[in-house]
């Protein structure tokens, strides 16, 4: 398969899981806020973060093999002057998948109704994958070191 093909797939896989990491959360602050009366908004909102949790965790799998692919296969970023943006790089995408297994650990939480952040720290929560997308396009595009 060639270099620009594998790299398209890995842009759209990692675009859509990073569609998942902006919304998931935002899914936690509506959680957060629902009244401890309102048990069937709790189940909906449940249900609906279980299963995008799952879609994203899918779309997750493709988008880190194609990128191993990018990385191994065709051989981005090996070692040598100018491929420290690489290594940062590496550091982003190990960041996002302890985001993603941090959003694993909140809706085991909410399931199980030992959650107890406010709705604020959810919002703040949800600025994060935003930095990180940053981050990492920054690093691949300018490759400042």
């Amino acid at each position: 398969m060639s270099y620009l093909l594998v790299k398209s797939f890995h842009i759209v896989f990692v675009a859509s899981w990073f569609a998942g990491l902006f919304y998931l959360p935002r899914i936690y602050v509506n959680l957060a806020m629902v009244p401890s009366a309102s048990q069937a908004e709790r189940v909906r909102l449940l249900l609906m973060a279980r299963k995008l949790f799952r879609f994203m965790t899918l779309i997750a799998v493709p988008a880190l093999g194609l990128g191993y692919w990018l990385w191994i296969g065709f051989g981005i970023g090996w070692s040598g002057p100018g491929n420290g943006w690489m290594h940062a790089k590496l550091a982003v995408v190990v960041l996002t998948v302890v985001y993603h297994y941090a959003c694993y650990v909140i809706l085991r939480r909410f399931e199980v109704n030992k959650m107890h952040r406010s709705h604020v720290w959810f919002r703040w929560f949800n600025e994060v994958p935003v930095l990180m997308m940053t981050a990492s396009v920054i690093l691949v595009v300018l490759k400042p070191f």
